[in-house]
């Protein structure tokens, strides 16, 4: 005779109150893993690439490759060497490789000795290159040089800087404008272009391009050149 197997009551698992597994808290604690690892926990082989934050509210989109903080109010961002400090900041990309910030924007780079103002601002990490636009005013204490312009690029591992749009740059015992800048900042090079014009020591230069030597005071004009010197007074005399 046939052995009957008697088929066993299923249990039911309770349901947790509330618990919706779809991958929410997975996604939130792996967020909070990366912040922290940005934050400061990495080797410290891995340390020259962190950074620290702070605001007083903050939003995370935590869609899969598009995952984005938002900081807002008195938001800070902070690397090795640079603090950026905005009402809005935002981050993001692989390991929040990329910022970008406005409102009240301040930017303070300690180890190139710039400081820099705008109403938006962009920044690399990685690549260390940040893009600035509209109302640009930088101060290099270092080769103690002001630039005002519409939009500036930085490519900090080549310390050259790029400015343009009624580009206007002041040091002590000149002054000049034109429509683009290159700067650079090792070399303390500066080449203009767009309608250039250099007031220096009480002269005047215009010319298609203008190169300036500023570490030497020396002058190179290229095309249509035309300037105004003034006499200068030796021994009391002119």
């Amino acid at each position: 005779m046939a052995r009957q197997t008697i088929p066993q009551p299923q249990q039911r698992i309770p349901e947790m109150q509330g618990f919706r597994p779809r991958g929410h808290l997975y996604r939130m604690q792996l967020l909070i893993l990366l912040l922290l690892l940005a934050a400061g926990t990495l080797g410290a082989e891995q340390r020259s690439r962190s950074f620290t934050f702070s605001s007083d509210r903050s939003s995370t989109v935590l869609r899969e490759g598009r995952e984005r903080t938002r900081l807002e109010g008195n938001a800070r961002i902070q690397t090795e060497d640079i603090v950026i400090t905005a009402n809005v900041i935002e981050v993001y990309g692989e390991s929040f490789r990329f910022a970008e910030a406005s409102g009240n924007l301040r930017v303070v780079d300690e180890s190139r000795g710039i400081e820099l103002t705008a109403r938006q601002f962009f920044y690399d990490r990685e690549l260390d290159v940040s893009r600035a636009v509209g109302a640009v005013y930088m101060e290099d204490t270092i080769n103690e040089v002001v630039v005002r312009g519409g939009f500036l690029e930085s490519l900090g591992e080549e310390d050259v800087i790029l400015v343009q749009v009624n580009v206007r740059i002041f040091r002590e015992d000149m002054t000049a404008r034109a429509e683009f800048a290159r700067f650079l900042r090792v070399e303390d090079i500066l080449e203009l272009s767009g309608l250039p014009v250099v007031f220096m020591n009480g002269d005047e230069y215009r010319a298609s391009r203008i190169q300036l030597d500023l570490e030497n005071d020396e002058i190179l004009l290229q095309g249509s050149v035309q300037g105004t010197v003034s006499p200068r007074q030796q021994g009391g005399e002119e």
